[in-house]
């Protein structure tokens, strides 16, 4: 463990220059005394690291020296092959430069490593996009990945949610391949940035300008903040509801994992019928009724007033619907004859 710890932080210092004793600690998730400790173990081994003091100080590597010790594990060598990255990779208009790589990267390994990678190429397989649908469309994605590797400005015209399609001027900063869809991150000119739908975009121009990519801006960090306010801004209303027993999954499958075992969490005990009382969050009093009657008999909704009187009036139609169906297929129903 600790030979591995060593090599990690060698690695580290040779591939980001200066890091303090508190910025290896975090990435080595160790103590500041252990590197410390780590630091003197790698000089007694005669590695060349040196300490800086002052405020802009750190440790830091002789200038020009390199280290060997970058071999993969066949372990690392089986997870570069689990990467899923086939299918987005020729979207992007890098098959053949993925191809060969892996190609190079199989030749390179030693025969161990190369063996155990091989078995992981030909044994598992990760699959983007969920189920019951199939990745977006987005022609324009090669332009938007040329753009944002150049640092190149792009001009879309963009189609939102609303009536009409918008035209942007923007600085794209990344792509994100989430469920199948593509998302580019970008800002539009002295805005913050915002993320878009690549399929959603109608048409595209490459314009000529170029643009400064923001120092620090972290593209994982921005999705993730991303990610966690639009389920915030997702549900925007609440329904509470008796569940029947056993149908915990199936309502994880109608309204997403997260929401219901969040409120499943915080629900009382069963009544003496089984049935259990949930309070959750959903994203509109509409949009609530078509999911919830989904769930048939299952489920009862019990608020809000508004909520249930939507679900009534729905299965009232409902009912005169197939009623209406049933009495007329009725076989017991006898249709008189035309008089002769």
């Amino acid at each position: 463990m600790r030979a591995s710890r060593l090599i990690a932080l060698l690695l580290l210092l040779q591939a980001r220059g200066r890091m303090t004793a508190a910025e290896l600690s975090e990435e080595l998730e160790v103590s500041v005394r252990t590197v410390y400790r780590d630091v003197e173990a790698l000089s007694s081994a005669g590695v060349p690291v040196y300490a800086d003091r002052g405020p802009a100080g750190g440790y830091r590597l002789l200038d020009g020296y390199r280290t060997r010790l970058n071999g993969l594990t066949a372990e690392e060598a089986s997870s570069l092959f689990l990467a899923g990255l086939p299918g987005p990779a020729a979207e992007l208009g890098l098959a053949e430069v993925a191809a060969a790589a892996e190609l190079k990267l199989l030749a390179a390994l030693p025969p161990e490593p190369r063996s155990q990678a091989s078995r992981m190429r030909e044994r598992f397989l990760l699959d983007v996009p969920g189920w019951y649908r199939d990745a977006d469309d987005a022609p324009h994605l090669g332009k938007v990945a040329d753009a944002v590797w150049e640092g190149r400005k792009l001009r879309m015209v963009y189609r939102r949610w609303g009536p009409a399609d918008v035209v942007r001027q923007v600085s794209p900063y990344g792509l994100v391949l989430k469920g199948g869809s593509w998302y580019m991150v970008a800002a539009p000119d002295e805005a913050v940035a915002r993320t878009y739908r690549v399929s959603r975009i109608v048409s595209l121009e490459s314009l000529p300008d170029l643009f400064t990519r923001p120092e620090g801006f972290d593209l994982g960090a921005y999705w993730q903040t991303y990610t966690a306010g639009f389920r915030d801004r997702m549900y925007t209303a609440e329904a509470t509801v008796r569940l029947a027993p056993g149908c915990e999954e199936l309502l994880c499958h109608t309204l997403g994992a997260r929401p219901v075992n969040a409120a499943l969490a915080e629900a009382g005990p069963p009544g003496d019928d089984g049935w259990t009382v949930l309070r959750l969050p959903v994203e509109s009093i509409r949009h609530a009724r078509w999911l919830l009657l989904r769930m048939g008999a299952d489920l009862e909704v019990l608020g809000p007033p508004e909520l249930r009187e939507l679900m009534a009036a729905t299965v009232s139609r409902l009912s005169a619907m197939y009623g209406a169906v049933a009495a007329r297929d009725d076989p017991g129903e006898i249709i008189p004859s035309a008089p002769r």
